[in-house]
C-alpha cells in the first residue's frame, strides 16, 4: 500500500474532510515507515502509520510513533481499529520495537487505554494541527 492511499481516510476522519488540511507526514515514504490498514472488501476502513522515533518517555527504548490512526465513521466501535492496532504491534515487535507512543486525541483515550496503552501525566496539550485536546500515550511492547 502506498502512503498516498491513506490520505483520503486520514482527511475524512481526522481533518473533518477539509481539503486544505495536511494529511501527509514527511516520513510517510521512508523505508522505515510502517503502514498498517484494515479493509472491508476493497475499501480501506482503518489506517495507522508508524515511524521510528525518539520518544518523550523512555528514550532508551527502540520506539515507533503512531500517527494518523483513523477508523471510518460507519465502522467505529466494531473492533476493526483494535485488530489493526494489534497487527501493527506484532509487526513492530518483529522489527525490534520495544515501545510505541503517540499524541492521542483525548476523545480516543479510552480506546488506547483498553488496548494497554498508558497516559503520560502532565502531557495534555492542544494539537497545533487540529486545536483538539491530546495527551501523550505509550505502550511497552517488550
Amino acid at each position: 500500500m502506498h502512503p498516498r492511499e491513506l490520505h483520503e481516510l486520514r482527511r475524512r476522519v481526522l481533518r473533518d474532510d477539509n481539503p486544505d488540511s495536511s494529511v501527509a507526514d514527511p516520513r510517510d515514504e521512508e523505508q522505515t515507515a510502517v503502514h498498517v490498514g484494515g479493509f472491508l472488501g476493497t475499501r480501506l476502513v482503518v489506517s495507522s502509520s508508524w515511524y521510528p522515533s525518539v520518544p518523550p518517555m523512555n528514550p532508551h527504548l527502540v520506539t515507533y510513533q503512531l500517527r494518523y490512526m483513523a477508523t471510518d465513521f460507519d465502522v467505529q466501535g466494531r473492533g476493526y481499529g483494535s485488530v489493526v492496532l494489534e497487527a501493527a504491534e506484532r509487526v513492530l515487535r518483529a522489527l525490534g520495537a520495544e515501545q510505541v507512543w503517540a499524541n492521542g486525541r483525548d476523545t480516543a483515550l479510552g480506546f488506547y487505554l483498553t488496548a494497554g496503552w498508558r497516559t503520560v501525566e502532565g502531557s495534555e496539550h492542544l494539537s497545533p494541527e487540529t486545536q483538539l485536546p491530546h495527551t501523550a500515550i505509550y505502550k511497552i511492547l517488550a
